[in-house]
């Protein structure tokens, strides 16, 4: 070679480009290794959602959950008739107003008696108590 000092700088300058041009492929190479190991993963997690989905489409439908049974009303003719009295109101009532209704006299024993009949009434989810003391049908 000769000591041109100009075809030197070039040259020198040649080589400093090549390794920065080699540093620029290594770092791309190893993006490229990232990118393609993070595409394995996420063409993985798309093949088992797609068997999923296949998997579901196949089974059969289930029956319909049937609803609970829901207790029935008790067999004294008094809880009858304290449902149709709030039926017949349509509004929610308090104990005294269903002895009223039901042409009780107002004492203590059928105000109680009362209440007792309509907490029964609420435990079994036939009556809905909405705050202390007064109660409605569910469905009104």
């Amino acid at each position: 070679m000769s000591e041109n000092p100009q075809l030197k700088a070039i040259l020198e300058h040649i080589e400093t480009r090549e390794r920065e041009l080699a540093d620029q492929a290594e770092q791309f190479r190893a993006r490229i290794e990232e990118l393609t190991r993070q595409l394995g993963e996420i063409d993985a997690e798309s093949e088992n959602l797609r068997i999923t989905r296949k998997t579901l489409l196949t089974l059969p439908t289930p029956p319909p959950a049937a609803e609970p049974e829901r207790p029935g009303i008790p067999d004294h003719p008094a809880y009858q008739q304290i449902l149709t009295a709030l039926t017949d109101a349509g509004r929610p009532m308090r104990a005294r107003d269903l002895c009223q209704a039901l042409d009780l006299p107002i004492l203590p024993k059928n105000t109680e008696g009362i209440r007792s009949k309509l907490k029964r009434l609420v435990s079994r989810g036939i009556l809905a108590e909405p705050e202390p003391g007064l109660f409605a049908r569910p469905d009104a």
